[in-house]
């Protein structure tokens, strides 16, 4: 049969048009695989953690600032460069971010709707367990508040995906690295992990360095070494005692009451910073009743009232007259704002204290705005109120053991709590020295707080 010049040519030049190239698509994030789970180690000698990876990452969440030209130009140059050195990572952004970038970058970028900002139950917001469920490791662009936002993300997830920030903002308190250190910073949190026996293909001087054996080893058995675990080639691994270093910053949970004391927004959700009950618009002051562990401490009458977590003792509550409380220990500070009384003074609570704080209407209160983490929540009425108690930390099988409940999935959570932010290791090379060192712990006594010619 022969078929006509005019539909051949038709068939030849015909071209399909989209609104983006298939390698420039912005996919759904369900089609990723699982996230991978890391453990935490206490090392000898050491106040942080160390960061061990059961297997490479492939899930990153891109979190960068907003409107920011500068902030765009390097999430761009970070993801062409993690694509080309490492061709198994896909890469997840927020809808805003996805819509702005995946055209520039030269393949596909992964999304989400971000979860919104209520006390909704999670079954009605899918995305509360999506992002939880995917995210192997999240990586942020900007100041502090990027840092508070990717926090949010998975404030009401038991267990917060390890955070590598770039100072590229206006605070950069709980920033740890440069961007010109994107490539060395990402290689050493991404290698963290790698098994011990590709030690024996370290260099002799990186041996000589760590102490480590030098036993012989053939090319074939150097090959699957390399191959062992997932990591490519990309040279040794950095060895057992120069894995990331992990500071686990703790949370706390909140939850609304009612007049009954009854939790009525379950799940609870999860705060980084603070929690802030104050006035809003009313130009009358609050009348809280402040209980202790079920015990009534005081009724504050004030513009409002702050329970923030060490982390956040260097922000607001700090401001307010709050104390400062280090990072790496577990409590609660509580800070009034304005108190009429001069005898209500910033108290801090052991972590395992539970801070109910009720609207008082026994002198003509008025309800009270709530907001975590710097977003605006829920207002609650005058006989309402939150509870906020500290957030459990660590390996989630002592936990399950520890509360005497059932053992479950042993083998895919390793560790739940906690905020894991990636920090420079004790002396390590490369580290500066005159960014608030104290005791070798770079970024831990800094406060969050401008020491020197800003102060």
């Amino acid at each position: 049969m022969k078929v006509p010049r005019r539909k051949v040519y038709s068939l030849i030049c015909q071209r399909h048009f989209s609104s983006t190239p298939r390698w420039r698509q912005i996919r759904a994030l369900s089609e990723l695989p699982d996230r991978i789970y890391p453990s935490y180690q206490e090392t000898k000698g050491n106040d942080l953690l160390s960061l061990q990876w059961p297997s490479p990452p492939r899930n990153i969440l891109l979190v960068k600032k907003e409107n920011t030209p500068q902030t765009t130009e390097a999430v761009i140059e970070f993801a062409k460069h993690i694509h080309s050195t490492y061709p198994s990572i896909s890469f997840i952004l927020e809808p805003s971010a996805a819509s702005d970038l995946h055209a520039s970058l030269p393949f596909s970028v992964y999304s989400a709707p971000s979860p919104t900002p209520t006390t909704s139950s999670p079954k009605s917001n899918p995305t509360s367990t999506l992002l939880p469920n995917k995210v192997d490791l999240t990586t942020t662009f900007g100041g502090d508040g990027t840092i508070l936002r990717a926090s949010s993300l998975f404030a009401t997830s038991p267990s917060v995906p390890p955070i590598l920030s770039f100072s590229m903002g206006t605070l950069g308190f709980l920033n740890e690295w440069k961007f010109p250190e994107h490539k060395r910073a990402f290689r050493e949190l991404y290698m963290s992990g790698a098994p011990s026996s590709r030690h024996s293909i370290m260099s002799t001087q990186d041996v000589k360095a760590e102490n480590l054996p030098v036993p012989p080893v053939s090319q074939n058995a150097r090959q699957i070494i390399t191959n062992n675990g997932g990591w490519p080639e990309l040279g040794a691994s950095l060895g057992p005692t120069r894995t990331a270093r992990v500071l686990l910053r703790n949370r706390l949970r909140v939850a609304i009451t009612n007049q009954k004391g009854d939790l009525i927004t379950p799940p609870h959700l999860h705060a980084l910073n603070e929690i802030i009950l104050h006035r809003g618009a009313s130009p009358h002051l609050t009348h809280l009743t402040i209980s202790i562990s079920g015990r009534i401490l005081t009724e504050a009458v004030a513009d409002g009232l702050i329970i923030s977590t060490p982390t956040g003792s260097t922000a607001y509550s700090l401001s307010a007259g709050g104390s400062i409380v280090h990072p790496l220990v577990k409590g609660i500070v509580i800070t009034p704002i304005c108190a009429r009384s001069l005898s209500f003074r910033p108290l801090v609570l052991p972590n395992e204290a539970s801070v109910d704080v009720r609207v008082s209407g026994d002198r003509g209160g008025v309800g009270v705005d709530v907001s975590i983490d710097g977003v605006g929540r829920q207002g609650i009425g005058v006989g309402m109120g939150v509870r906020v108690w500290g957030e459990i930390v660590g390996r989630a099988v002592d936990i399950q053991r520890r509360e005497g409940r059932e053992i479950v999935e042993e083998d895919r959570r390793d560790w739940v709590g906690g905020v894991p932010c990636v920090m420079r290791g004790q002396g390590r090379e490369g580290a500066s020295g005159d960014e608030g060192w104290v005791g070798g712990l770079n970024g831990l006594l800094k406060f969050n707080y401008p020491f020197g010619e800003e102060s």
